[in-house]
């Protein structure tokens, strides 16, 4: 009896001390990824005395100021940067939204020829790099006379092969049973998606959206190649235009200050709906 209560103990001691292990390996991850956001936001408190008389970085102020917030939207257009940006998420999000909502519906629950077909070469456009596209889109873009502006900002980045993808799998998951009893009730394919479907794929449709959202927000590269006017800016070109007219290179606690209002959106929407990216993502990639 002793010697089985020892091993007992001793089970525990080791399954404590594993515990322990994981939970200081997961605390030093955390601190490694959340150490870049502290240092902005951290740098973007420091006034441009304190930040360029410090020889050795210090990782605290004494001496908080806000005053690099103000500047962020004095020195450049800031809010209209915000606002443009707001804008093309929205639409862009909303649109692509009505385009695979009805194709995922379609490739999941309708019959017609081809379908394996259409998909396959829908699902082999995922292997395109987005690099080798641009160029097209530019030149498209730029014969129906659309730069600056935002059709042209917009359009080319409405739809997405892989949140198709990721939408039909999970209307796939719902059970054939549900449509076959709709369709006798004589409801329409168009009532049945909007009424069944979009209601029991909304953790699905809520990571789509909050992806996408991220995308948008992100987006560089084409902004900045098919705008070369201030009033069509997004926040990530704004940032380019900050350093080289409003702030300079040297100034960086106003940089931070800008980055950090720019920032402060995506990581409010992730901290709010990140319980619903995860089950989204995970009933998207479980089959059955």
């Amino acid at each position: 009896m002793n010697h089985c209560k020892y091993l007992e103990e001793t089970g525990k001691i080791r399954k404590s001390a594993a515990t322990a292990v994981i939970w200081l390996f997961l605390l030093f991850w955390a601190l490694i990824v959340l150490f870049p956001f502290y240092w902005m936001i951290l740098t973007s408190v420091k006034s441009y005395g304190a930040y360029n008389s410090e020889y050795i970085p210090q990782f605290f102020t004494l001496s908080p100021t806000l005053q690099n917030f103000s500047d962020a939207f004095t020195a450049v257009p800031l809010g209209k940067y915000l606002i443009n940006t707001f804008f093309f998420t929205l639409a862009t999000t909303g649109i692509m939204l009505a385009a695979i909502v009805p194709a995922a519906f379609a490739f999941a629950r309708l019959d017609f020829k081809g379908k394996n077909l259409v998909f396959l070469v829908f699902l082999s456009m995922m292997m395109i790099p987005n690099e080798l596209v641009i160029i097209t889109n530019f030149v498209t873009v730029t014969n129906l006379d659309l730069r600056n502006s935002f059709p042209g900002l917009i359009l080319p980045s409405v739809m997405s092969v892989f949140y198709l993808y990721l939408l039909k799998e999970n209307f796939e998951q719902i059970p054939d049973s549900l449509y076959y009893a709709a369709k006798v009730d004589g409801t329409s394919d168009l009532k049945y998606l909007i009424k069944v479907l979009i209601p029991l794929s909304k953790p699905t449709l809520v990571t789509i959206v909050i992806l996408k959202v991220i995308e948008c927000w992100n987006s560089y590269v084409w902004p900045r190649l098919i705008t070369d006017q201030q009033r069509y800016y997004l926040v990530s070109n704004g940032i380019q235009e900050i350093r080289e007219n409003g702030f300079g290179r040297e100034n960086i606690p106003a940089m931070m200050a800008a980055v950090t209002v720019i920032s402060l959106p995506l990581i409010l929407l992730f901290l709010l709906f990140h319980k619903q990216i995860m089950e989204g993502v995970s009933r998207g990639g479980i089959k059955g």
